[in-house]
């Protein structure tokens, strides 16, 4: 990925970039990540660089010290791995509720979003596919009319957020990914409630084979040391 610079660099897209550079080990744990270096570096004032941190810091990519900057944080393979368990139950729960309360409107924004994911698939642009896979979640959330679960499940979407973008890196997973809501979506149309969490839960859960994938598609040492360490268990 280039560096983005001048008018084009938008708070997005210099958070996008600045994730990617931590997850693939650009920015090692414990790097400070000075405003100063980052504006310059990309051809932007500091505003836009304080707002990226900040949503970094937000998703527990960096550490926002008083006075002190930002530094990227340390997350090891076992702590995402419990993230993403907890994930897995939130939204099974929202297409439970979806399933159940969705009305013509609400499975209409699904079947939308859906199909906007299937369009962004076949360009195989992984950005664009993640960022429409987004809204077919937050569609889902809607629908299960359930706001304290929805407040709940959008938090920790935030924390995962960056890391559910990059496992799309992963061969075929965005190939996995559309089959995986096209099971969704059919559980919810039916109305069949169990069907539609396990369907979600299989979806989020990384573990096993799809989380080595995960980490191979950041950094394939990682991903060896998280085997090991599996195997340990």
């Amino acid at each position: 990925m280039k560096e983005v610079s001048g008018a084009r660099c938008t708070t997005r897209t210099l958070r996008d970039r600045l994730e990617e550079l931590v997850l693939t080990g650009a920015f090692a744990p414990g790097a400070r990540l000075e405003e100063t270096a980052l504006a310059e570096r990309f051809g932007v004032s500091r505003t836009p660089v304080r707002e990226a941190l900040a949503q970094l810091g937000e998703a527990g990519l960096v550490v926002i010290r008083p006075r002190r900057g930002a530094v990227v944080a340390a997350l090891t393979p076992r702590r995402l791995i419990e993230m993403f368990e907890v994930m897995a139950e939130l939204e099974a729960m929202c297409a439970r509720h979806a399933a159940r309360r969705a009305g013509g409107r609400s499975l209409a924004a699904i079947r939308r979003t859906h199909e906007l994911c299937a369009s962004a698939a076949r360009t195989g642009d992984v950005d664009a596919y993640y960022y429409e896979n987004e809204a077919f979640h937050e569609a889902i959330r809607a629908a299960s009319r359930q706001d304290f679960l929805v407040e709940q499940a959008g938090a920790l979407q935030r924390r995962l957020r960056a890391h559910r973008r990059h496992q799309l890196r992963a061969r075929d997973r965005i190939a996995a990914s559309l089959a995986e809501h096209d099971a969704i979506v059919a559980a919810i149309e039916a109305a069949d409630g169990e069907a539609a969490a396990a369907a979600m839960r299989g979806h989020v859960a990384v573990q096993g084979a799809r989380f080595a994938d995960m980490l191979a598609a950041l950094d394939p040492d990682a991903a060896a040391e998280a085997a090991v360490s599996d195997a340990a268990v």
